[in-house]
């Protein structure tokens, strides 16, 4: 849910030590393309070329993608969102979900102690936003789902990667005491995370923004991130939060989304509903969808809520977006480690940094200003939580920070009665200091 908050957060931040470590989800990232332009793949993908088959391959994946509408609508950006039947979702192209039953509520009591009758948890709460609500709704039954264009998948290496981070070969992690990591090159972050337990979902209520995008190959995210494995070839990780992304949609819009993988971001998972696995239930919201309205510099804030939770009668992780609509779920059989439970959960904002012309990008995180400024001008994660082995909701333990360049982008803890455990993070990337 958006909502337009109080400014005058009184709150002393606190900073934790910076970890010195190269933080595993750097290896998030974009599909792959050369200077944000389409490159010529043999699979598909790629704007160079252009032959029969190439086209006809091209045309069968929106085919696939674009299931057929029982009523469409054009958002204000310009988006179709098209009303898909539920039962003819893109998650039912997974061999393991060809005979799935949906499960229309999770089977047992919420994290936050409400007993769910359907895909609402409750009516109190005013409705969420999302640019294309303007144009229409949904009907019950169908679920949202943003239109594939060809545009969509040129821009892609191939066809095969399209909707997909890109692929590649892990380090091993380091030794205890540090956390379990990964590396890659090129991307920078600014998180807190929490582990050395079992954890069975995260909350979040976070800022939501319109960060500056340098160049088209890169993004700027904010989300948490829920995972479970040795963090090598066999990571499972679930993920939400929103994300400006102009290779992935052509844009610079705020947009809500998620991805799950459960090899790496080798073969499985995917953004959103740009594959199968993700099952959703839900007929308002829409992944891959603009959020509407955003923050601006001294004037309103407004922020999303996400939770993420596993079943533990059927082990399937649940979505909820703001406080009164749950999305949908993962079913367990998409995953290994987290078929059982999470060991690091993390939250916080990541960019993508290509040095294009040989200086750091300035390619905003967050609101693209230093925590140091606070409410209203810098970015935040309010009320951040970890679910417990008793499916309840719990401020997390001793929690880290990691940012690679500080002076770059930069992050701030603190807690508050209000805002319970929260941080302030980003900044604007280059600068005299991040030359």
């Amino acid at each position: 849910m958006l909502l337009d908050l109080e400014a005058g957060m009184a709150a002393k931040l606190g900073i934790h030590n910076i970890v010195q470590l190269c933080f595993f989800f750097s290896l998030l990232l974009v599909p792959l393309v050369s200077g944000g332009r389409a490159t010529t793949a043999t699979t598909g993908g790629g704007s160079g070329g252009g032959g029969s088959s190439q086209k006809l391959n091209v045309q069968n994946h929106l085919k696939n993608l674009n299931k057929p509408p029982v009523k469409s609508i054009k958002s204000p950006d310009g988006d179709i969102i098209d009303c898909v039947h539920m039962s003819h979702q893109p998650a039912f192209d997974h061999p393991d979900l060809k005979n799935h039953k949906i499960q229309m509520k999770p089977q047992n009591f919420h994290p936050e102690g409400k007993i769910l009758a359907d895909s609402k948890v409750s009516s109190s709460s005013s409705p969420v936003a999302q640019l294309w609500h303007q144009n229409g709704r949904c009907p019950d039954g169908t679920i949202p789902v943003r239109r594939t264009k060809k545009e969509d998948i040129l821009r892609a290496s191939s066809i095969q990667r399209f909707g997909k981070k890109k692929q590649k070969s892990f380090p091993q992690p380091s030794a205890k005491p540090l956390p379990d990591i990964l590396t890659q090159s090129g991307h920078q972050h600014a998180i807190v995370y929490v582990e050395g337990d079992k954890y069975y979902g995260a909350k979040a209520t976070i800022n939501v923004w319109d960060p500056r995008i340098q160049q088209p190959n890169e993004f700027s995210l904010s989300q948490m991130w829920i995972l479970g494995g040795s963090f090598g070839q066999d990571l499972n990780s679930i993920e939400a939060g929103w994300q400006v992304s102009p290779d992935l949609y052509g844009d610079n819009n705020t947009r809500l989304f998620t991805y799950w993988t459960s090899d790496a971001y080798q073969a499985t998972g995917c953004y959103n509903l740009l594959c199968s696995g993700f099952i959703q239930i839900n007929s308002d919201i829409a992944l891959g969808a603009s959020i509407y309205p955003l923050s601006n510099y001294g004037s309103s804030q407004y922020d999303i809520s996400i939770l993420v939770w596993k079943d533990p009668k059927e082990g399937n992780w649940w979505m909820q977006f703001g406080n009164n609509h749950v999305l949908g779920y993962w079913p367990a059989s998409l995953f290994s480690y987290l078929s059982d439970s999470a060991s690091m959960i993390e939250w916080g904002g990541e960019v993508v940094n290509s040095e294009s012309d040989g200086q750091h990008t300035s390619t905003q995180m967050g609101s693209g200003h230093f925590p140091d400024e606070g409410f209203g001008k810098a970015s935040y994660f309010k009320n951040i939580q970890v679910v417990d082995g008793e499916n309840k909701l719990r401020a997390p333990k001793d929690l880290g920070i990691y940012t690679e360049q500080d002076s770059c982008y930069n992050v701030k803890t603190g807690n508050a009665d209000d805002w319970g455990n929260y941080f302030y993070y980003g900044g604007p990337g280059r600068n005299p200091n991040c030359p």
